[in-house]
Order: C-alpha cells, then sequence, then structure tokens
C-alpha cells in the first residue's frame, strides 16, 4: 500500500510497475541489464582511470571523453539500481521526492551528454580543419569553460520541471507503468493542466537537441569538404577514421532518444513493452556502448589500458 497524501497534496511516494505486461519474466529480464549496467561501470571507470593517469592523454578529446564518462556514469547509475530492485526484489515503492531527484538527474545530464557529443564535433572540426592552431584553440581553460557551460545549461534548464510538478496537485492514482520516473511520465498523474509543462518540455527538448545537433551538422558538413580536399586517399581515410568513433556514439545516443521522445508524445499505438524496452536502453545503451566504441577504435586509450594491465602481471 501506498502511504497517504500530505498537506501539500503532493503523494509520500509512487509505484513503479517495471515492464507491465512481462511480470513473471521481471527476474530474468534483470540479469541482462544488470550485464550492461556492470558493463557500463566498469567501462567507464576504466576510460576515466586510463585519462588521468596518462599525461599524453590530458588532450582535448580525451578531456571531453572523461567528461562523456563522468555523464555516461551519472546518467545510468540514476536509473539501473532501483530498476535491478524492481525487477529482482520487486521493491516498486519510490519516496516522493526521490523521484523528483531522478527526473532532474535523468534529464539535466541527457542535455550534458547531448552537449558533450556536440563539443566533441566542434573538437573535430578544430582538429581536422585547423590541426596546426589546435591546441592554442581549444586551451584547458576553454574546455573547462565549456564543461561548465553544458552543464550550467543542462542544471537551469531542467530544474523548472522538478519546480513546476512540485507545485501542483496530483490524481488518486499513484502509478507509474515504467521502471524509472520520467518527466512526461510523472505529468500524466497530475489533476490539473499540464499544458505549461508539457510546452515546456519541448521547448528545452527541441532547443537543446535541436541547437546541438545543428552544431554537429555543420561541424560534420565542414569535416566533410575539408577531407575531400585532401590530396591522398590514405589522409582522407586517416581523416574519416578520427571522426568514426564519435559517430557510433552519436548514433548510440540520439537514436533511442528519438525513439523515445516520439513514442512518449505520439505513440499510442506503439505497445507498451515496446515503449518500457526503448525508455530503459535510452539510459543504458550509450553509457555500456560509449566505452566500448572508443576503447577499441581509440590507439591511445586501447594501449593505455592494455599496457596498464601488462603492468600489473607478475
Amino acid at each position: 500500500m501506498l502511504a497517504s497524501e500530505n498537506s501539500s497534496s503532493h503523494p509520500v511516494s509512487f509505484l513503479l510497475l517495471g515492464i507491465p505486461g512481462l511480470e513473471n519474466s521481471h527476474f530474468w529480464i534483470a540479469f541482462p541489464f544488470c550485464v550492461m549496467y556492470a558493463v557500463a561501470v566498469v567501462g567507464n571507470i576504466i576510460v576515466l582511470h586510463a585519462i588521468r593517469t596518462d599525461h599524453t592523454l590530458h588532450e582535448p578529446m580525451y578531456l571531453l571523453l572523461a567528461m562523456l564518462a563522468i555523464t555516461d556514469l551519472v546518467l545510468s547509475s540514476s536509473t539501473q539500481p532501483k530498476m535491478l530492485a524492481i525487477l529482482w526484489f520487486h521493491a516498486h515503492e519510490i519516496e516522493y521526492h526521490a523521484c523528483l531527484i531522478q527526473v532532474f538527474f535523468i534529464h539535466a545530464f541527457s542535455s550534458v551528454e547531448s552537449g558533450v557529443l556536440m563539443a566533441m564535433a566542434l573538437d573535430r572540426y578544430v582538429a581536422i580543419c585547423f590541426p596546426l592552431r589546435h591546441s592554442t584553440i581549444l586551451t584547458p581553460s576553454v574546455m573547462g569553460r565549456l564543461g561548465a557551460a553544458v552543464m550550467m545549461r543542462g542544471v537551469l534548464w531542467v530544474s523548472p520541471f522538478c519546480i513546476m510538478i512540485s507545485r501542483m496537485p496530483f490524481c488518486f492514482n499513484r502509478v507509474i507503468p515504467q521502471s524509472y520516473c520520467e518527466h512526461m511520465a510523472v505529468l500524466k498523474l497530475i489533476c490539473a493542466d499540464t499544458t505549461v509543462n508539457q510546452v515546456y518540455g519541448l521547448f528545452v527538448a527541441f532547443s537543446v537537441v535541436g541547437f546541438d545537433m545543428i552544431v554537429i551538422s555543420i561541424s560534420y558538413v565542414m569535416i566533410l569538404r575539408a577531407v575531400l580536399r585532401l590530396p591522398s586517399g590514405e589522409a582522407r581515410l586517416k581523416a574519416f577514421g578520427t571522426c568514426a568513433s564519435h559517430v557510433c556514439v552519436i548514433l548510440a545516443f540520439y537514436i533511442p532518444a528519438l525513439f523515445t521522445f516520439l513514442t512518449h508524445r505520439f505513440g499510442r499505438y506503439v505497445p507498451r513493452v515496446a515503449h518500457i524496452m526503448l525508455a530503459n536502453l535510452y539510459v543504458l545503451a550509450p553509457p555500456m556502448l560509449n566505452p566500448i566504441i572508443y576503447g577499441v577504435r581509440t590507439k591511445q586509450i586501447r594501449d593505455r589500458v592494455i599496457h596498464g594491465f601488462c603492468d600489473k602481471e607478475p
């Protein structure tokens, strides 16, 4: 049973159902999610350790990769422990403020991740189009300010979500039919006009992702023009190779995000199970894939990890 309402018209707690329709399979479904989460945590920690301990990796691209790894750790850890507790231990109840904190971390760090991917596109643009000026344009102080701006954007843009929700009355229904608290899912439990909330949510989505995607697209158009002007095929192939990892990471983040966004707002005929599985993959697949992609395709990180393990051998 859920606790009764308090004096501020919001519930004491909510019930997260996990994956409705697959209740009998929750125990087994949790295992692949647990493996994916473990890979995400271990992989991103290894990437962070490799960058921290190797001073040759203290360059703009790797500093951005470290930001991405930290963001992935926060994003995945804000949802997966609770989801695994639901699937394995039937811990469906989540306290009201914990739910709002989860809403904040999911959306704020999704915004941060999008901003980091945009910054990485700018880094690739400068590295390929202005290789001799790369270190003077993207100095550590510039990277620090860029990272701070991306973080502040996520915090300032997403905080109103939680503030507006906290001031609105909730209906009798306290059930959230998915694995974690998400803005649109919580809005459906409010007994008031949520038009302003929904419009603001669309504004944030389009202003953040729209702006970042425009910058990324322009950066890669300029990169493509510069690469096609290179005299030799080998030079062009090498230049494309430096961007391949970043393109894979962009696809791993934006494709699940796009499907989740569309199914939340327009996917009335999408099966609920498919919607919830996509929502879970949105917060778990990129954190799991990013360290694998960069670990496999980035020679400096791959060599550092291999050397690190070899150094520990007797």
